[in-house]
């Protein structure tokens, strides 16, 4: 599913409204978007990162990001394998609801 295609969703536009576009229009437009995103604007390891507080950065970045319902309903879609999309953390292609450290687990969770 292309960029554009979410945007129309997301705003309730029309795919076929924006192909009349030019080139130059279209450039200008997947800019724009490219800067609201917050996966374009940060370093891409942090959404396949292994320390739990930088998984949860990246959720909390998602969660700010006018695409977010497109792209985890993409990473389902695709079952992606690990990282975050959508908000959401992938493992093994499935969402799961944290994702637990390197190492043997606590005894007691911190507070």
């Amino acid at each position: 599913m292309r960029l554009t295609t979410l945007l129309d969703a997301h705003q309730g536009g029309s795919a076929l409204a924006r192909s009349t576009e030019t080139t130059d229009d279209r450039r200008t437009f997947d800019e724009l978007v490219a800067d609201l995103m917050p996966c374009r604007n940060n370093d891409p390891e942090l959404w396949f990162a292994e320390q739990t507080a930088q998984v949860e950065q990246a959720k909390a970045l998602c969660r700010e990001c006018p695409l977010m319902a497109g792209c985890l309903a993409g990473a389902l879609e695709r079952q992606e394998p690990w990282g975050v999309w959508g908000g959401e953390v992938f493992i093994g292609g499935v969402v799961v609801p944290t994702k637990r450290g390197r190492g043997r687990p606590r005894k007691h969770p911190v507070v």
